[in-house]
């Protein structure tokens, strides 16, 4: 089975900085996943640009399933979150939120964060997230993730914030496995044109096999997908 994790930034082109389903389309289409996990989707709004965004790249792309895990509204009744597109059908799919921190310490942008979590009838379950900004809000994210994880055929994917000598990592590391740790390529996946970064990240749990994994050099959204081929 292969997946892939694409934080899509609302489906901004980032060559020309406008919304295009056909280029975020094609660099699904050409990864050839089974599953995608999508970060930074919009759903339907009052403003222009405020689309079904999960609903029309399924559509593009033919995969049969799909959902939108409403995150936060934006300038008003604007929905924002994350997504996730399935070959496989949903035997149960959710939306589970992140607490916000009761006392913010951190000096960046605070945003209300998701994990959408689906369970596939091939047995698997998905879980899909966008960490915070702050570090309260990322402990906060790991300790929901953790809650969250089942302990058999379980992926974890998304745009985590966090570089992969952040501790904040260790919790995670200490019960599923990165795929792409074994590799030396340090797989950077941000900026898309000239990545210097890792913060997308997939996570299986023990029992499953990684069979490959790597950054496709597609330039689309600000990220670079992440695909991974994995046996269960």
């Amino acid at each position: 089975m292969k997946i892939m994790t694409f934080n899509t930034q609302h489906c901004l082109n980032y060559t020309t900085q406008e919304i295009d389903f056909s280029v975020m389309a094609e660099a699904i289409k050409i990864c050839d996943p089974d599953i995608v996990g999508l970060n930074e989707m919009r759903g339907l709004g009052e403003e222009k640009g405020f689309k079904e965004q999960v609903e029309i790249l399924a559509s593009l792309t033919g995969f049969k399933y799909y959902y939108f895990g409403e995150a936060i509204k934006v300038r008003g009744n604007n929905p924002y979150g994350n997504g996730i597109l399935s070959k496989y059908p949903f035997k149960s799919i959710e939306k589970i939120m992140i607490p916000d921190p009761q006392i913010k310490t951190g000096e960046r942008h605070y945003e209300t964060r998701c994990i959408v979590k689906a369970f596939l009838d091939n047995g698997v379950s998905v879980l899909v997230s966008h960490f915070g900004l702050n570090r309260d809000e990322q402990k906060n994210a790991v300790k929901t993730v953790l809650e969250n994880l089942e302990t058999e055929k379980c992926i974890l994917m998304g745009d985590f914030n966090l570089r992969p000598e952040n501790e904040m990592l260790n919790p995670l590391r200490a019960v599923m496995k990165d795929v792409s740790s074994i590799y030396e390529d340090p797989f950077f996946t941000f900026p898309s044109d000239n990545p210097v970064r890792k913060i997308d990240y997939i996570f299986v749990s023990e029992d499953i096999e990684v069979c490959k994994a790597e950054i496709p050099r597609i330039i689309a959204s600000d990220h670079r997908p992440h695909t991974a081929e994995i046996l269960f």
